[in-house]
């Protein structure tokens, strides 16, 4: 910095000088005629890039003004303002005024050496050199402390910046900026002094800045920051305050550094103060339309309870609410503490009072870079020239989040010259609303999962959905391609189309694939501000294969053959013990002894009844959603609900009939901070419109998987088992699980419970507890396979052929981690079983992730 310093001073000492003289001769000479003769013409010398007018524009002095001193004086402190000139010199030669000026150099680079920890841009945004610029020593000692500010902010107090210039051709400079980082300045202990009714710890866990610590290797909350000092002081505060300490205090917070200069101690002294409870709580008003009695019930305040800063803002939000119902959108609401170190109590009295009307003069949208502003415009409930209404403000900004384009959104009055009038800033910040997603997972029996698509929310920031999903698994090929269009004909009706085929191939649990096609319309529309109905159609193809399963049958008992082949000891005819058989095969049939018969064969006496949707049929779908929410948040709701009832009816047309209904209510309810208790309840029954039709297998319904934690995907419900009998005891031998069949009916409930974070905010991580508990069952008719007494293909024992389809309780509990991974979010399961049939697929762990871009 001292080489920078001297090499700038020697750069512009001489002409500091000669403007010295030359001022000081000017106006001595100025002195001597300053009243004699006028200014014939004005000078201007030793300008390069600045043109002569330019310079002439900033003189208080033109042609046939008198020579006055005083104005010469103030037109050379004028030129020198400008930054544009190194050095500047007024003097009068004759009757002619002459300006002579030497240009500050022009910066044609801004260059940055040696960081590492801050990339360039972001220091580029701090300062105020830019290429093109001015280049003034004053100015780069300015930028270099705005450089030192910003590492000091991220834990670096042994940074050093050293500013360097390189000359170049027509008054040029690159400018560059030598940053020795120097290492991160931690935190190596926070202490405090005076704190009795809680421990360091627990005060350390209420503030923002840690101690350093090694696993913290993601946080810069560990380095020190004296902005994010004074934070924690208000967090300590509103901590006490909400614990009943109204007189709380800090008194001091010290940061030391270390001999080493390494880390920092910090140290606060507090005063706590005594405990208060809350006293008498009232309400008074003078307004005709509003009962003070009424208004009361509204306040969450119970006389005696403990003293909760947080409270009295719940309040004057409860009340305001309550004030607006009333047709009163202006109120003013002013809490009145009565505090009595006495008896430690404070008497609280809100005085509502009517505000004065205001407007809303003009709307603002910030901080969308990618969303058009008329996509937020039309989620408001307010509009300019309205008048100010508090519910409606907050209304507006739960649909602005709802439509999941934005990660923070905010809304502020800003107050105008005008007392009537205010200005609405909807701040909002942009988050990824594509999602390239990928899944996985494991099972108890096999079944593995993987899963990919894509999707975009907001196309083009016009809030249009698209999808165009080409998925493939273990189990399923998807090509599905969606369009909503969220305001059809600029009308408050969503709209869309749907394209799909898929094929999904449930032979290792169900015994049969299936491929539909088909394309369908949407369109969507709000009956009140909270409850909206969605209509649609769709028309699709259905073709179902059973996976073939060949049988040998014995001709002369139409049975499975028991025949064996012997396949080992052929050569000790006279030794048994070492021959070995195995069951005749399909491969190994007599010609007219036995025959091959496939399981969905006519002839094939045991035909199974899966068999029965082996076809292709045309479907005609209409159907409705009719959807209430209620939450008080449509991201991360506290309290409140919503439900949803769906129909769709096959049959307008088409080969297939059956009515299919589906209804679901969760509820939430905030316990306390960060941990929030819901409730979700839902069940479904389809049944066919024609008697002895039954409902095919792929119209069922099945659960598992994602939608019941702790069981496969169809891991629950009906489902074919073959029990295995000893001819000589009558013993079970053993229960073999078949196809799962789905269910027409089916009934769960799920309840969560967030826990509390006991990692780092910054690490993403949360977790939940969980019950799921429910059943699927209920076949009937023609959907229901008959007992069959048969042999067990695989030991040639007798075996009973039955279909389990009873809707007994299934139960599985657990924990649900979510991480917010750099690489996109990730959710684990890990399940424990509570009650299960023996037929039952289940499973203890499952993961899935998504990548948004």
């Amino acid at each position: 910095m001292r080489k920078f310093l001297a090499a700038t001073f020697m750069a512009t000492s001489v002409f500091a000088l000669q403007c010295v003289i030359g001022v000081s001769g000017s106006a001595q000479a100025q002195e001597d005629n300053r009243y004699g003769g006028t200014i014939r013409s004005i000078v201007v010398e030793g300008n390069r890039r600045i043109e002569a007018r330019t310079v002439q524009s900033y003189l208080l002095l033109e042609p046939g003004d008198a020579f006055d001193p005083n104005r010469i004086d103030l037109s050379l402190k004028t030129l020198f303002a400008t930054n544009l000139f190194a050095d500047v010199s007024i003097d009068r030669l004759g009757d002619d005024l002459i300006v002579r000026v030497v240009e500050n150099p022009i910066i044609n680079r801004v260059i940055f050496e040696g960081n590492k920890a801050l990339k360039e841009d972001k220091l580029k945004e701090e300062i105020q050199a830019e290429p093109r610029g001015i280049f003034t020593a004053a100015r780069v000692q300015s930028d270099v402390q705005r450089i030192l500010e910003l590492y000091r902010q991220s834990g670096r107090f042994a940074v050093k910046v050293e500013p360097q210039y390189k000359p170049l051709e027509q008054n040029r400079v690159d400018l560059i900026f030598q940053i020795t980082e120097g290492p991160v300045t931690g935190v190596r202990a926070i202490n405090f002094i005076g704190n009795e009714a809680y421990t360091d710890s627990r005060l350390r866990s209420e503030i923002v800045t840690k101690q350093s610590r090694f696993w913290r290797f993601f946080s810069s909350n560990d380095n020190y920051d004296p902005g994010r000092l004074e934070y924690d002081r208000d967090q300590l505060r509103q901590f006490y305050q909400n614990n009943g300490y109204y007189d709380f205090r800090v008194t001091s917070a010290v940061a030391e550094l270390t001999p080493d200069q390494k880390d920092f101690y910090i140290t606060m002294t507090v005063d706590e103060g005594r405990q208060y409870d809350f006293g008498e709580v009232k309400v008074e008003t003078a307004l005709e339309k509003l009962n003070a009695q009424a208004l009361q019930a509204a306040v969450p305040i119970q006389e005696g309870a403990l003293f909760k800063g947080d409270l009295i803002e719940s309040t004057i939000d409860s009340l305001t609410y309550a004030a607006g119902i009333a047709g009163y959108a202006f109120v003013d609401i002013r809490p009145q503490l009565d505090v009595n170190p006495d008896t430690g109590r404070i008497d609280v009295t809100f005085v509502v009072d009517e505000g004065p009307r205001v407007y809303i003069d003009r709307i603002n949208i910030v901080g969308n870079t990618q969303t058009l502003d008329r996509v937020i415009r039309r989620e408001l409930r307010i509009s300019e020239g309205d008048a100010f209404n508090r519910i409606l403000l907050d209304r507006s900004k739960n649909r602005v989040r709802a439509l999941g384009y934005f990660k923070e959104v905010e809304i502020e009055e800003v107050p105008t010259d005008e007392p009537d009038r205010t200005i609405v800033n909807v701040s909002v910040q942009e988050q990824p609303t594509g999602e390239l997603s990928f899944a996985a997972g494991f099972s108890s029996v096999d079944s593995y999962l993987l899963d990919l698509s894509a999707s975009q929310r907001n196309l083009r920031g016009r809030g249009q959905s698209v999808v165009a999903r080409i998925s493939t698994s273990s189990r399923q090929q998807v090509v599905d391609l969606r369009f909503t269009e969220p305001r059809f004909l600029d009308r408050n009706l969503s709209a869309g189309i749907d394209i799909f085929a898929t094929r999904q191939d449930f032979g290792d649990i169900s015994y049969f694939t299936s491929d539909t096609y088909g394309a369908g319309l949407r369109v969507g529309f709000p009956l009140t501000e909270r409850l909206q109905l969605g209509l649609s159609y769709r028309l699709q193809y259905d073709d179902i294969d059973v996976t073939d399963q060949p049988y040998l049958i014995d001709l002369a008992t139409g049975l499975p053959s028991s025949r064996t082949i012997q396949t080992g000891g052929q050569d000790t005819p006279n030794d048994t013990t070492d021959d070995t058989f195995r069951r005749a095969g399909p491969s190994d049939a007599i010609d007219g002894q036995e025959i091959v018969l496939d399981r969905c064969d006519p002839s094939y006496l045991f035909r199974e009844t899966i068999c029965r949707s082996e076809r292709s049929d045309l479907s005609s779908i209409l159907g409705y959603q009719l959807y209430w929410d209620r939450k008080n948040d449509p991201i991360t709701p506290t309290r409140g609900f919503d439900m949803s009832l769906s129909q769709d009816l096959a049959g307008i047309g088409g080969d297939v009939h059956y009515l299919r209904t589906e209804t679901t209510a969760s509820f939430y309810r905030g316990i306390w901070k960060g941990v929030v208790a819901s409730a979700r309840l839902s069940g479904g029954y389809v049944f066919p419109l024609e008697n002895g039709e039954g409902i095919r297998i792929n119209n069922r319904f099945f659960r598992g998987g994602s939608t019941f934690r702790g069981f496969d995907v169809a891991g629950l419900g009906p489902r074919e088992i073959l029990r295995v009998i000893d001819p000589v005891t009558g013993e079970l031998v053993t229960t073999r699980r078949l196809n799962a069949q789905g269910g027409n009916l089916y009934y769960q409930g799920t309840f969560e419970l967030s826990l509390p974070n006991v990692f780092p905010e910054e690490y993403g991580i949360k977790s939940a507890l969980f019950v799921d508990a429910g059943s699927l069952g209920t076949l009937r008719g023609p959907d229901k396979a008959p007992t069959i007494y048969t042999t067990d293909p695989q030991t040639g024992l007798p075996a009973v052929r039955l279909t389990k389809d009873a809707a007994a309780l299934r139960a599985a509990a657990g924990l649900s981690v979510f991480w917010n991974s750099p690489f996109g979010p990730i959710r684990f399961d890990f399940s424990q079983i509570l009650r299960k049939e023996d037929y039952d697929r289940t499973e203890t762990f499952r993961f899935s992730t998504s990548t948004r871009f």
